[in-house]
């Protein structure tokens, strides 16, 4: 095959792919039956036509009757005066009259035989097509049950697509709160552990061993003036030392 002809086969290919995706069946299934509607009503014209001119064709054949019977009486009247060539002629054109009716009746036969294989066909036709309507309105809701259902499974589908990923978010969420839980309460054990420096206290370690250690100085004074009072035998020969402020 051709480059030509694989190209024009694949755009073919795709047109059509094209046009099956936007066709809606019920609106093609629809349309077939307004055409097999025209169809039906141009037959059932036809006939109609038909029968008219049946109808032509009987009225014509009464008339050629009504003329024959009344020239048969002008004859027979013609007779009766005794004008014989006026009889002979009025039977001579009664005679007329009878092969016309004889051909009109040929044409009313055939006329009548056409009528009855148009009305069959358009009896036929009617049922054909009010079956195909049936099985129209059949697929038809169908096809929209199907189109439904495909909605739904789709539906059905992202949803599970979303629940997956708000799943794997969730968990996500999950695992952060546990890590800021874990790092928070790692932090208060260090805190409570004293290595690291609570922000919330005025002083540092530095300060606090300074101030341990003034404390445990003025303790130390007051022992002293205490016990050299002991020893002079006195209660009140002087005043302890101030504490220093912590």
């Amino acid at each position: 095959m051709g480059l030509g002809k694989r190209i024009s086969t694949i755009f073919q290919a795709k047109s059509n792919a094209a046009l099956d995706k936007m066709e809606d069946p019920r609106q093609t299934l629809d349309l077939s039956y307004e055409q097999q509607l025209e169809n039906l009503t141009k037959i059932k014209r036809a006939v109609a036509d038909v029968a008219t001119a049946r109808k032509r064709v009987e009225i014509q054949a009464e008339q050629l009757k009504t003329q024959g019977d009344k020239l048969a009486e002008q004859a027979k009247a013609a007779l009766a005066q005794g004008n014989e060539p006026l009889a002979r002629e009025a039977l001579g054109r009664r005679e007329a009259i009878a092969a016309q009716l004889q051909d009109l009746d040929a044409q009313h036969a055939t006329i009548v035989e056409q009528e009855d294989k148009l009305t069959q066909t358009a009896q036929r036709l009617q049922t054909e097509v009010e079956a195909f309507r049936t099985r129209k309105e059949t697929i038809k809701a169908t096809y929209t049950a199907a189109e439904a259902s495909s909605h739904i499974n789709e539906a059905v589908a992202g949803i599970s697509t979303s629940m997956t990923d708000a799943g794997a978010a969730m968990q996500r969420a999950q695992d952060k709160v546990a890590q800021m839980q874990a790092r928070s309460g790692a932090l208060d054990e260090l805190l409570a552990s004293g290595a690291l420096t609570d922000l919330n206290s005025p002083t540092d370690d530095i300060q606090a061993q300074l101030d341990k250690a003034g404390k445990t100085a003025s303790v130390d004074a007051q022992m002293a003036a205490l016990k050299a009072q002991l020893a002079s035998g006195t209660d009140s020969a002087g005043e302890l030392p101030a504490p220093k402020d912590a």
